[in-house]
């Protein structure tokens, strides 16, 4: 099958999808040279940071297959592909394990100010008694979208001895119960901001969930609670995030995600101290990625096989 690349996987897996495909390598291209690359390729793999627009997918007469080699549909002109009835299969779970391990790094480091000792103490300053912390034990972890990462950073919560609660789309008593089994209550939106210790945001970016937190929704958190984005960026006003952090109505925040990504990008929360800042990297680890890989040749090997379209993430 012909495969067309638009943005970089496990370099294990290109070379064995090389040995037994016809792979072009797009990672990078601008939207012209996607668009002139695709035209005869059977098979679509894509991440974030490219955009599967309808005028794309119209350069790809012979598209069979898209494969998202994550979880995220935010980049996707998905009523465009529903359209063509192309099938479009993701592989979340492995992502979702890194995304919820990082947040827990991303928690302790706030809690414990983790960054701030360490600048210090490569100053030469020891601030052992300068430095407050938090345990995490007996807070509450709230949590904004219970899909596969939000789930998954609840019962690391609910394990760390964390008070978990967290809300979703479409809640039902039967999910209800069945958090519930796993030590997660799930609770309406407002209450979860009201009793978060941790604010973690798991939520896909859509209409309904662009710009879920701003202004006042901040104003519900506790002055002692720290948010965490995990999502995208485009679901934290973060000119509304950093105005509460600069007036002390937030102890602080952690974003892997932001409004503005790329080379040469400089957050509006770059020079706080109480915010820690990563380059989305949370499904970017070497076994994730790996295991990503191995999916996907799994799939394009299996194909053609009957697949329905998933068009929403799970919350």
């Amino acid at each position: 099958m012909k495969i067309l690349l638009a943005s970089p996987i496990d370099q294990q897996t290109i070379e064995v999808l090389r040995s037994r495909h016809d792979i072009i390598d797009a990672t990078n291209c601008e939207d012209r040279e996607l668009e002139r690359r695709i035209v005869d390729c059977e098979v679509l793999v894509f991440r974030s940071g490219v955009s599967i627009t309808g005028r794309l997918l119209a350069a790809a007469p012979e598209l069979k297959l898209l494969i998202r080699a994550g979880s995220g549909l935010d980049n996707i002109d998905l009523e465009n592909l529903q359209r063509r009835q192309l099938p479009l299969l993701r592989i979340p779970e492995p992502g979702a394990q890194a995304v919820a391990e990082l947040a827990f790094g991303l928690m302790l480091a706030l809690s414990r100010q983790i960054l701030v000792a360490d600048r210090l103490l490569r100053q030469g300053r020891w601030a052992k008694h300068q430095l407050t912390g938090f345990l995490l034990a007996q807070k509450t972890l709230g949590v904004v979208g219970m899909g596969n990462i939000g789930s998954l950073l609840g019962r690391m919560g609910a394990a760390w001895k964390m008070q978990v609660k967290g809300c979703v789309e479409h809640p039902s008593a039967e999910r209800a119960v069945n958090f519930l089994k796993d030590g997660l209550h799930l609770v309406s939106f407002e209450e979860v901001l009201l009793s978060a210790d941790y604010l973690c945001i798991c939520v896909p970016l859509k209409t309904s969930t662009n710009s879920l937190i701003g202004e006042r929704e901040l104003a519900l958190l506790k002055p002692t609670a720290f948010l965490l984005n995990m999502a995208r960026g485009g679901i934290v006003d973060e000119i509304a995030l950093s105005n509460a952090l600069r007036r002390n109505r937030l102890a602080g925040a952690a974003l892997d995600v932001h409004q503005k990504e790329g080379e040469n990008r400089i957050s509006p929360l770059a020079d706080l101290p109480n915010v820690v800042l990563t380059p989305h990297i949370g499904a970017m680890t070497v076994d994730s990625q790996r295991e990503i890989g191995r999916r996907i040749i799994e799939i394009v090997d299996n194909f053609p096989v009957q697949q329905n379209i998933h068009a929403v993430p799970g919350q």
